[in-house]
């Protein structure tokens, strides 16, 4: 076993005092081994657990758990990390996501789009409870937070369901008891009903693919009800295309957390108020992500192995 209990730390330097680089590297490839290989009943290492096996082994008889932390977190390449993603899997990725990226660029088909046309991004949030909590909210403190009561009684729930004409940085919203066909058709009939809209040339509908709105009959169904109205459905599993899902984010911060209302009609009211207030110093978002980007994703996901594909 190695001593190295008399070295100094530099915080400025990726190897510290007098620790040398060979303990460096043993400590990294510490870390990106699987527990499992070393019998131990764990899913990934956390520095402490590297800290413990380093000494368990002999790999060094002392070391701070910031130190291995430091050592790690200056690395470019991270495997002890991971997150969760979803592989596109959809055969049209390209195609499907490249016409929104379009219309984001106020373009269709090659083509530039009139004073008259307009895009909007359209979407639900689902589930939004009115959370009771069964002691009241207290105030902050000097050195302490507000403490907002962990148990709560539901007093019901909304689906939001939001339309973004991402342009203009207008908004259209409306609280339903659930989602589904008629409830989104009410969405469409709020926006497809007023000026400029019912007097447009073409309004571009960027939606998902969710049950509300999926497939052929919902395009049929819209265009019956409003010929010059055009449903754009993105890629499966590609929210983040989808402008909508930006202000959703914001309402998530801002308005829902924490969620701490009185009554279910006390969350419709400040879901619909907050709509005013942020179109009221809102412009539009500035999307930066463009077909030259779609086409090097693409790029790089085709040249994922293809085990990595089937799994993800």
């Amino acid at each position: 076993m190695i001593d190295y209990r008399d070295s100094k730390s530099d915080r400025a330097r990726a190897v510290p005092g007098s620790f040398p680089p060979e303990l460096v590297v043993q400590i990294k490839a510490l870390a990106c081994e699987l527990p499992a290989t070393r019998g131990l009943p764990l899913s990934r290492f956390s520095c402490a657990d590297i800290v413990r096996e380093a000494q368990q082994c002999g790999i060094v008889a002392q070391i701070s758990d910031t130190t291995v932390w430091r050592w790690l977190d200056e690395d470019a390449i991270r495997p002890w990390q991971h997150r969760v993603w979803i592989f596109p899997r959809d055969p049209d990725f390209e195609p499907k996501a490249g016409r929104i990226l379009d219309l984001y660029a106020k373009r269709w088909e090659g083509q530039r789009l009139r004073w008259d046309e307009f895009v909007l991004s359209t979407d639900e949030k689902t589930s939004i409870q009115a959370r009771v909590r069964t002691h009241p909210t207290l105030p902050p403190r000097p050195q302490r937070a507000a403490r907002v009561e962990h148990e709560y009684e539901r007093a019901g729930a909304w689906a939001y369901l939001a339309a973004l004409d991402v342009h203009r940085a207008k908004l259209f919203g409306r609280c339903e008891p659930s989602t589904g066909i008629e409830p989104f058709g009410r969405l469409v009939d709020q926006v497809m009903t007023q000026p400029p809209y019912c007097d447009a040339r073409r309004v571009f509908w960027i939606m998902d693919n969710g049950s509300s709105h999926r497939g052929q009959p919902c395009v049929r169904r819209l265009t019956q009800a409003y010929p010059n109205l055009v449903p754009v459905h993105g890629p499966v599993h590609a929210s983040w295309l989808n402008q909508i899902e930006i202000y959703f984010s914001i309402l998530q911060r801002k308005v829902l957390t924490p969620n701490d209302f009185s009554c279910l009609a006390e969350v419709e009211d400040r879901l619909l108020r907050f709509q005013e207030y942020f179109e009221s110093m809102a412009t539009p978002f500035d999307w930066r992500f463009t077909r030259k980007d779609l086409a090097k994703l693409t790029t790089k996901m085709a040249d994922q192995p293809s085990a990595l594909r089937l799994v993800a």
